[in-house]
């Protein structure tokens, strides 16, 4: 279950975008309403304290996972350019409602990771962590060596989820483990 009370990084501000305090952030959310919808947003710089701001407004590039955000107080090229390398966060608690075979990525992290041996499941380790950073990978510790792999999360390599019995399912390509 997700706590209620922890943080979600949505996004990443890469850079200024203008003269006029516009802020070029990259999204790590399917929920583009993060970044366009004005109201409460949550900054933080490496591991300080995130710090409440108000966006005001924000669109989204064509064909990018970029958004160019305006956020209250930032009004000059030289205080977005102080905000680059900020993540955007949201509280857990505002996690969108989702249909009944959707679920929040957090919910993965924990989730015991099956996989097809001598024609039945077994369990041969569990999510660890996500990386987002260019495309959606689970990092999932192997209980046979300890050793960490990323997973690309596909539904051809994650075909199954099942969060209310806590686990997944997944067929990775020959050697995938091994790397």
């Amino acid at each position: 279950m997700i706590d209620k009370n922890e943080w979600l990084v949505v996004g990443l501000i890469t850079s200024c975008h203008g003269i006029k305090g516009q802020i070029k952030v990259k999204s790590f959310s399917d929920f583009e309403e993060r970044f366009l919808l004005p109201g409460i947003r949550w900054l933080q710089k490496d591991n300080e304290p995130p710090s409440k701001i108000e966006l005001t407004s924000g669109y989204k590039q064509p064909g990018k996972d970029t958004f160019i955000i305006k956020l209250q107080g930032i009004n000059t090229r030289n205080n977005a350019e102080q905000l680059k390398k900020y993540k955007i966060l949201v509280k857990t608690n505002k996690l969108p409602k989702l249909k009944k075979e959707e679920f929040h990525l957090l919910e993965l992290i924990n989730l015991q990771v099956k996989s097809l041996k001598n024609n039945e499941y077994k369990i041969i380790g569990k999510v660890i962590n996500l990386e987002n950073e260019k495309n959606n990978l689970l990092v999932i510790e192997l209980f046979e060596n300890n050793k960490k792999v990323l997973i690309p999360f596909v539904k051809e390599i994650v075909p199954l989820i099942d969060i209310e019995n806590n686990f997944l399912i997944i067929n990775p390509p020959n050697g995938l483990l091994e790397l």
